[in-house]
């Protein structure tokens, strides 16, 4: 079977720091070559895979801001999609502009939704209803005008994360700076229960940084910026808990599965996808407000560590992924291949 993996161009595959989408893409192909399959990745120049490469754009264009975005995107799509007779399937990971090809081309199209950036959005999917085969991350993620072939969760390189059956007494934060991802509210949720905080992400929204984080910055509160995998790994591992007190309906949430792997329990507000992520009381805590949420740090202790990296290594690894994948390729082909 050959495979063609369209991965987004505005970070390296997989990325330095940030770029989930990018991560997901990079650890579902190294799990098909595993597997055996031939694999092709399309992503930017300076990408790191196992996989044949190809690229037409050097560097993402958040990395290098002189460049333009859409430009980039033209071009990398379309450099795929007139090469699309080489492959069996094209698994796209670069949301909906690839689909506008679908109808121009034999090959068949898996689109792996990674979240609606709006509804206006959906009109595109939805034309495309019948000619591509479209997966959510999670169940909770479901535009109900479209039509679904599977839910497959994010998975992730096991190995890569560190298991600590002990930890140190601080809280973490870890994601993007913005108000969606709730990092005044874990400040808030810090504050109250007299815990350290480390926050560290991207600032993704300045403004909210300057209003919202950075007048409470201090020897309790601190924020290290952007961290890189192995930083990441070592925040998560030795942290009470992490905190993910979002504001939006997430379709998944990575830095859940990655703590729960560290073996670290979750807090987080009971939207979107968290149920399907966390096992309440179990890998951690589905709460309502900034008091629950309070509350539930206080009873951290009741959580087995063990039991986090057991949940998430059983639900959310790259190997299950890829097997998921896999069998969603199988069904499209009609068991030929």
């Amino acid at each position: 079977m050959k495979i063609a993996v369209l991965s987004p161009v505005a970070w390296r595959t997989p990325p330095r720091h940030y770029g989930p989408w990018e991560q997901v893409a990079y650890n579902l192909t190294e799990e098909l070559v595993k597997a055996g399959l031939e694999v092709t990745l399309f992503a930017t120049g300076d990408s790191q895979t196992s996989a044949h490469l190809d690229a037409v754009i050097e560097m993402g264009y958040e990395e290098d801001r002189n460049q333009d975005a859409k430009v980039l995107e033209c071009l990398h799509i379309s450099n795929l999609m007139e090469k699309a007779r080489n492959f069996d399937i094209i698994h796209n990971h670069f949301d909906f502009l690839p689909l506008t090809w679908s109808r121009l081309i034999s090959t068949p199209i898996v689109t792996t939704i990674h979240g609606f950036s709006s509804p206006r959005i959906i009109p595109v999917y939805k034309k495309y209803n019948d000619t591509c085969h479209y997966v959510s991350i999670s169940n909770s993620d479901r535009a109900p005008e479209l039509d679904y072939i599977a839910t497959v969760y994010n998975g992730l390189n096991v190995e890569s994360f560190s298991f600590s059956d002990s930890h140190e007494d601080y809280l973490l934060y870890f994601g993007r700076i913005h108000h969606d991802k709730g990092t005044a509210e874990a400040i808030e949720i810090a504050e109250s229960c007299g815990k350290k905080l480390i926050i560290a992400g991207i600032i993704q929204d300045e403004a909210y940084f300057n209003t919202r984080v950075k007048p409470h910055l201090n020897e309790q509160i601190t924020f290290i910026g952007a961290a890189g995998p192995a930083m990441r790994n070592s925040l998560m591992s030795k942290a009470l808990a992490l905190l993910h007190p979002i504001n939006f309906e997430e379709p998944f949430g990575m830095s859940v599965a990655e703590a729960m792997l560290c073996g670290t329990p979750v807090v987080a507000f009971n939207k979107g996808s968290m149920p399907e992520l966390i096992k309440d009381r179990k890998t951690g805590f589905l709460v309502h407000n900034i008091a629950e949420a309070v509350e539930a740090v206080k009873q951290l202790t009741y959580v087995s560590r063990e039991a986090c990296h057991t949940w998430a290594a059983s639900m959310f690894s790259a190997e299950k992924m890829a097997k998921d994948y896999m069998e969603v390729y199988s069904q499209i082909l009609g068991g030929k291949h």
